[in-house]
């Protein structure tokens, strides 16, 4: 049923007369026109378009984090704007592909007409990465020193300020921590996984030993990987070493945080967990996504320029194949597989943790 007073036209919805007018060639200004600068706007300004909608997501599901409380049923609309996110960043990886079309010849044409304008300005993937979690002491030297340097006094207090308000991995953090069924009346979750640890550790170093096939050289490789895993699960427990690992960056989320998110995906299949499971899954798949285009973006880089610096003065390729690696946000989460164990060795829960988990 028509709901509007007024007829709307398609055109004037969309304000097509202003999007399509929006493709303002450089090189037309100093010499003939190159022909695939056309490509390169438009794919660049259909990025900026879907980082708005990335981020009108991101703000919806870090207003439902940054409350005292996360309600339960506020989780399935995460999960869903989330898993958006996740289809969009699918397409931002697939719209390289266009990019590649052009030739590096073809991209010589106008690319000396760009400096210094760079991917280093857009703002609104430097509000993405500062809202996810990214923080400016965990960026490559280059990135801590010129995030700032190349961008105007108005941009610099917005993301400054950015800088200041709690990002979605510490939201996370802190909702995992806050987990209650980690301690309650005489269960300790640590205290429960760590004996189920230990005994799977001594039956793996038992199989190594009785293994005749196995040389000594061999049985000692084995036995050093298999205490580099005890260490780690030791790790877990302890504060001290935990906080070690923290200070070599080896992991990001509190202790507490970390046992939280392993509680949810070893007893996934307790409903109240099945939310939260899908939740960390999504969070995971999105800093998938964010790496897999930042080292397609490296790849086409090389492709294009090879190792000439880019225009806003990095290194080009190589600086950022450096964030490819670097600049990841939710790793502990990905690297969750470090401390799980088979389902035949995780130990039944309490009936009463079990009627706790069931009532929510």
């Amino acid at each position: 049923m028509k709901k509007n007073k007024e007829a709307v036209y398609y055109g004037d919805y969309l304000q097509l007369d202003k999007l399509l007018d929006a493709q303002a060639l450089q090189s037309e200004k100093y010499a003939q026109p190159a022909h695939d600068e056309m490509l390169f706007i438009v794919v660049h300004q259909a990025y900026e378009l879907w980082f708005k909608q990335v981020l009108h997501e991101l703000r919806s599901v870090l207003a439902i984090f940054r409350a005292d409380k996360v309600a339960d049923e506020s989780l399935m609309t995460v999960v869903h704007r989330l898993n958006r996110v996740g289809k969009i960043q699918q397409l931002l990886n697939q719209q390289i592909g266009v990019l590649e079309t052009m030739t590096p010849q073809d991209f010589l044409e106008f690319r000396d007409y760009l400096v210094p304008a760079s991917g280093f300005q857009s703002i609104q993937f430097k509000e993405l990465e500062i809202s996810l979690g990214l923080q400016r002491d965990t960026r490559i030297p280059f990135d801590q020193q010129s995030f700032y340097t190349r961008i105007n006094q108005t941009d610099r207090d917005y993301l400054a300020d950015l800088e200041q308000q709690p990002s979605l991995f510490a939201c996370v953090d802190d909702w995992l921590a806050r987990m209650p069924f980690l301690d309650m009346d005489n269960f300790a979750f640590a205290e429960h996984f760590k004996n189920a640890i230990e005994e799977s550790l001594a039956k793996d170093e038992g199989i190594l030993r009785s293994n005749e096939l196995l040389s000594e050289e061999e049985l000692q490789a084995e036995l050093k990987e298999l205490d580099s895993s005890r260490q780690n699960f030791a790790a877990l427990f302890d504060a001290k070493l935990y906080q070690h690992m923290q200070e070599q960056g080896r992991v990001r989320l509190s202790q507490r945080a970390l046992q939280g998110a392993l509680f949810i995906n070893l007893y996934r299949e307790e409903p109240v967990f099945n939310l939260p499971f899908q939740v960390l899954n999504c969070l995971a798949d999105m800093d998938d996504n964010m790496t897999i285009w930042r080292y397609r973006h490296a790849m086409m880089v090389q492709r294009m320029l090879g190792s000439k610096i880019g225009t806003g003065g990095s290194s080009g390729h190589d600086y950022l194949r450096k964030t490819t690696e670097k600049n990841r946000i939710f790793t502990d989460l990905l690297n969750m597989s470090t401390y799980l164990l088979p389902k035949s060795a995780l130990p039944a829960l309490p009936d009463s943790v079990r009627s706790a988990l069931r009532r929510g």
